[in-house]
């Protein structure tokens, strides 16, 4: 009767793992919901814009029907994307969860941050995400290590903001940031000069065809990233749809547990998302 909730962890806790091994309970009990669940995958909208733009229901409907439950935006204000920016928030989010998906991040311009945060966090919280990914600093080809530094410095300071207001800031990489600049690689001194806690990364799977994979960061950066974009390789030219190319996907997945990342986002050429998905949604 008077047996502590901590007693009985203490005392049960052994017969309640071996019910488990014997099948009589489940494993997600003991934290391996992960591991036997099924994952949610999204998909990012840059590469079906212009579709999304005629047909934005009907192209969201679209999506959900293949077999995807999330959808990352762009941010129309930065993207100028009018006829969507015309669209308020709370309507965007009733049509996108009419659809049969939930949107839970976006992709923002560093403009757009710089001048609009306030609108930006308010249009976030309208469509219920819990992320905002800087989608790139765009600087010029030739900017120095210390150049990309500062600009880590300013989104720092952003990312103290949006915190403030309860989203996760990211950075979204691409190719330019696998790139050195003496002995040192941009991407590791992204990871350096960001702080842990106010910016979190959203790791590009597609360097992997210039030889980065990502579930070595996700090892050598525990919880440092925050989601995923998701495509396959079979050459530094030539994208498949995933599970067709040179990826390993059980050990990415296995590696990001430990990266931290939440979300995953297939970015890929429009003939792939339909095979993507089923391969996805089989793991």
């Amino acid at each position: 009767m008077n047996l502590s909730r901590r007693n009985f962890l203490q005392t049960s806790g052994t017969s309640l793992v071996s019910a488990a091994i014997l099948g009589q309970l489940p494993l997600s009990l003991f934290g391996c919901g992960n591991m036997m669940g099924r994952l949610s995958f999204g998909f990012q909208i840059w590469t079906i814009r212009e579709k999304l733009i005629a047909d934005f229901p009907g192209t969201l409907k679209m999506m959900a029907d293949l077999g995807y439950k999330e959808v990352e935006m762009c941010s129309p204000l930065g993207y100028g994307f009018d006829s969507l920016n015309e669209i308020k928030g709370p309507e965007m989010r009733k049509i996108i969860e009419d659809s049969g998906l939930t949107c839970t991040s976006s992709h923002y311009s560093l403009g757009e941050l710089r001048d609009h945060l306030d609108n930006r966090i308010q249009w976030a919280h309208d469509l219920g995400m819990k992320q905002m990914i800087l989608a790139s600093f765009w600087l010029p080809e030739d900017a120095s290590v210390d150049d990309y530094r500062k600009a880590c410095d300013e989104l720092n300071v952003i990312g103290e903001k949006t915190k403030k207001a309860g989203i996760q800031m990211g950075f979204h990489n691409h190719h330019m940031e696998f790139e050195k600049r003496g002995d040192e690689l941009i991407y590791d001194a992204l990871l350096d000069q960001l702080d842990p806690d106010l910016v979190k990364m959203q790791f590009q799977v597609a360097v992997v065809n210039i030889g980065y994979k990502a579930a070595d960061y996700f090892k050598k950066y525990p919880g440092r990233f925050i989601s995923a974009h998701l495509s396959d390789w079979v050459s530094k030219e030539e994208s498949v749809p995933i599970g067709k190319g040179m990826v390993d996907w059980p050990a990415f997945f296995e590696a990001a547990k430990t990266g931290g990342v939440k979300n995953f986002y297939a970015e890929i050429n429009p003939d792939f998302f339909e095979e993507s998905v089923k391969f996805l949604n089989n793991l």
